[in-house]
């Protein structure tokens, strides 16, 4: 027992490692780690783009060397510590802790994290600072997906139409060699020194499929510049369909998103919380959106209610009374109980930041009970079970309770 004892104590550690790094918005320790390296990754992208400059270079060359000291040491120990940490990782459960770190480092992540501190490891040990250690060097800037939301959505999108973009790959590179060998054949008299070979011709082939069209080579043949059209049209339908294809995948990956983010606030309103699947779909294709800017007055006491809101961004204080203050973050949700109830608003909610809200009104709300009985029937029960005397009931109980404490 007590050669277990270090074993679930460094467990306990290394969980609290991981949730420090991968807690993100969960808690003010998270945050703060996340908004630094992301200040630094952005300080230091920025140092080495500069210092490629030789009078900013000369002038400020000792700052960069900083810079690039205090990023060495610090993406280092985040990278150790991502690697020890991983089995921790849900991801990671089912290995042994040697294979987890293994898994955790071939991970696009881990390679990213790998590959903005390598090049400077590799000038350490005397390696020559070429022009590719450089390019390695400013692939930290790729460390923000870590951090962005649409990044994530963007690598999704990419991921689930992998296959379709590699079809698409290999129509552009099938159409390139037809489109060289069939200028190959018409231009090679005309020109032996630009279409003398295929290879040669592949040059003109990719740009213009791409429709860059440089100028360097054109067909002088009639025969040529029919090919030549034919192509330039293809490449048109070349660069529509992988675009087409990422803009459809990244779209739906970002509805997909937002839907899971919406049915997740939904199905934590007391008043909501029994309804079945159907139930929760069906207030959703009722739900707007509205944005509001900081310090606008959402709801004010007194106004009859009209609206229920949902914060799906943003952060809204709630003043119940003079003594009563509470606050409101992303999955937060007022005004349900007064909608029900048709009363009067019981408390002011104000906008403590530019503030993104999901709104049900009483006129959809009630159209809702009337098309669906039963959806009627569930929010009326547990209306008369979420009925307390209490005057903060119109806002969140729970939370309102949690805040007194």
């Amino acid at each position: 027992m007590n050669g277990a004892r270090p074993q679930a104590g460094l467990a306990g550690l290394q969980r609290r490692v991981l949730v420090l790094l991968d807690g993100g918005s969960a808690n003010i320790p998270s945050r703060f780690v996340d908004w630094s390296l992301i200040l630094l990754v952005v300080v230091s992208v920025t140092a080495m783009i500069l210092e490629t400059e030789p009078e900013i270079h000369a002038r400020w060359g000792r700052v960069f060397a900083w810079v690039e000291t205090i990023a060495l040491v610090v993406f280092t120990l985040e990278y150790v510590l991502r690697l020890w940490s991983a089995p921790m990782h849900t991801r990671y459960f089912d290995l042994t802790p040697m294979r987890a770190r293994l898994a955790y480092a071939a991970s696009p992540p881990a390679l990213v994290d790998l590959a903005a501190i390598a090049p400077i490891y590799a000038s350490l040990i005397g390696l020559p600072d070429v022009g590719a250690l450089l390019i390695l060097r400013l692939a930290r800037f790729f460390k923000l997906g870590r951090y962005s939301p649409g990044m994530r959505s963007l690598g999704a999108a990419l991921k689930a139409e992998r296959r379709a973009l590699f079809a698409s790959a290999v129509i552009l590179i099938g159409t390139m060699v037809i489109a060289a060998a069939a200028m190959h054949v018409a231009e090679q008299a005309a020109q032996p020194d630009k279409f003398g070979s295929i290879p040669q011709s592949m040059w003109w082939a990719i740009v213009t499929l791409t429709t860059v069209g440089y100028g360097d080579v054109v067909p002088a043949t009639l025969a040529g510049k029919i090919i030549a059209g034919f192509t330039m049209v293809a490449g048109l339908m070349m660069l529509a369909l992988p675009v087409g294809i990422v803009a459809t995948a990244f779209a739906e990956e970002i509805h997909r998103r937002e839907f899971v983010v919406t049915w997740g606030m939904i199905a934590r309103v007391p008043l909501f919380a029994r309804l079945d699947a159907a139930g929760i779909a069906e207030i959703m294709r009722y739900l707007r959106a509205q944005t509001v800017p900081t310090g606008a007055v959402i709801v004010r006491r007194g106004e009859q209610a009209e609206s229920m809101f949902f914060v799906a961004d943003g952060e809204v204080e709630v003043e119940i009374d003079t003594s009563r203050h509470m606050r409101l973050v992303d999955g937060g949700f007022f005004g349900e109980v007064a909608l029900l109830r048709r009363s009067t608003r019981l408390a002011t909610v104000r906008a403590l930041r530019a503030t993104k809200l999901l709104v049900l009104d009483s006129v959809d709300l009630q159209a809702l009970m009337e098309r669906n009985p039963e959806v009627g029937l569930h929010l009326e029960e547990a209306l008369r079970a979420h009925a307390p005397a209490d005057p903060c009931a119109d806002i969140l109980p729970e939370e309102v309770a949690d805040e007194q404490r």
